[in-house]
């Protein structure tokens, strides 16, 4: 008899945990077929892209499921409706975009009232005041699981200002904003501090003097000024992606979608010190939650060695490796100088390192 193969099941059908989501992705979207010219991008980048003429409208969408995304347990509803908004605005400024409209929708079940979802709308409104973005419809529905909230956005740009995640070429400078892993550190405190609540609900939790790194778990920003910031400096990236699943996805993302292989510097990699800090008491290397820890919504953008004078000074931006040629693989040059093979390990990977999982 022939050895099973993982791929092997009773029924001769693929277990979608076999593919991972993105797999599925790329399952489900080999055969998919552009039928008008006025679509320029579809599915494999941030945002489709359509053409309206002068300009280009960007359209992006998001599903949040409770259970999956977020926990009641410790995710307040107006936070979680800001945070629903943002992560489609980051989308739209991971393709060099103005934010315009979105709608909204959302499956609730009964355990829910009319005030909770008040609340939610609240942070949803705060958001679209915020990043001034026109809130213009959606829909509303019943559900058996909780809490799903689905929103998409437009945007806009200037044909010649949108950038993909395919435009990377060898020897192209690796940049990234902000800081990375402290979203993730955040989400770690919330859980800690739920499992001594559901061991003893009279316990207050242990928050006082981590407000960073909750709030970026809790309430991200997306980052909508680089646009400018990048103009003013005289830089047009080449390749851009925002960082939801952590530096390493992404970074796998920008070479698989422009052919090109990198070189990414551990040292380089912009850590908040109390980050670092605190991913050492929870027994994390901290280059290991800036790399797969995800939820950052920082931007990941690729630039011509030309603009390295420009860009070198440029406050909250790091320079942190380079584009390869495919050929020379992808990987990372640890602080000792070694070079290891760069992989998108994901949520479920840093259960090795000590961690949760998402």
């Amino acid at each position: 008899m022939p050895e099973s193969t993982p791929n092997d099941s009773p029924s001769g059908l693929t277990p979608l945990s076999e593919l991972g989501e993105f797999g599925l992705i790329d399952r489900l979207t080999q055969d998919v077929k552009l039928y008008h010219k006025e679509t320029l991008k579809g599915v494999g980048d941030d945002a489709a892209v359509i053409d309206v003429g002068k300009k280009v409208i960007l359209l992006s969408t998001d599903l949040l499921v409770e259970g999956i995304h977020f926990d009641m347990v410790y995710t307040p509803l107006m936070h979680l409706g800001y945070k629903a908004v943002v992560v489609n605005i980051s989308d739209i400024a991971a393709m060099n975009g103005i934010p315009k409209q979105i709608t909204v929708s959302v499956a609730v079940s009964s355990r829910f009232t009319a005030e909770a979802l008040d609340e939610l709308y609240k942070g949803i409104m705060l958001a679209c005041e915020r990043y001034k973005v026109d809130l213009v419809g959606g829909d509303t529905s019943s559900s058996n699981k909780g809490l799903i909230i689905s929103i998409s956005i437009l945007g806009e740009a200037k044909k010649g200002e949108v950038v993909y995640r395919t435009g990377a070429r060898p020897n192209d400078l690796i940049c990234v904003t902000g800081d990375l892993g402290s979203a993730y550190m955040g989400l770690l405190l919330l859980e800690r501090e739920k499992k001594v609540f559901q061991a003893n609900p009279d316990m207050q939790p242990e928050l006082e003097g981590y407000d960073y790194m909750i709030g970026r778990q809790l309430k991200p920003e997306a980052r909508t000024d680089i646009r400018e910031k990048l103009a003013q400096l005289g830089v047009m990236p080449t390749s851009m992606i925002d960082i939801s699943d952590g530096l390493a996805s992404e970074t796998l993302h920008l070479c698989k979608q422009s052919g090109t292989g990198c070189r990414i510097y551990e040292e380089k990699i912009p850590v908040n010190p109390q980050t670092r800090e605190l991913s050492m008491e929870f027994r994390i290397i901290p280059s290991v939650a800036a790399l797969s820890g995800g939820e950052d919504y920082e931007l990941l953008f690729t630039i011509d060695q030309k603009d390295y004078n420009k860009i070198k000074d440029a406050e909250g931006i790091s320079i942190i490796g380079h584009m390869t040629g495919s050929a020379e693989g992808k990987a990372m040059v640890t602080s000792d100088n070694k070079q290891v093979e760069l992989t998108a390990q994901g949520w479920d990977g840093m259960k090795n390192e000590g961690a949760g999982s998402k």
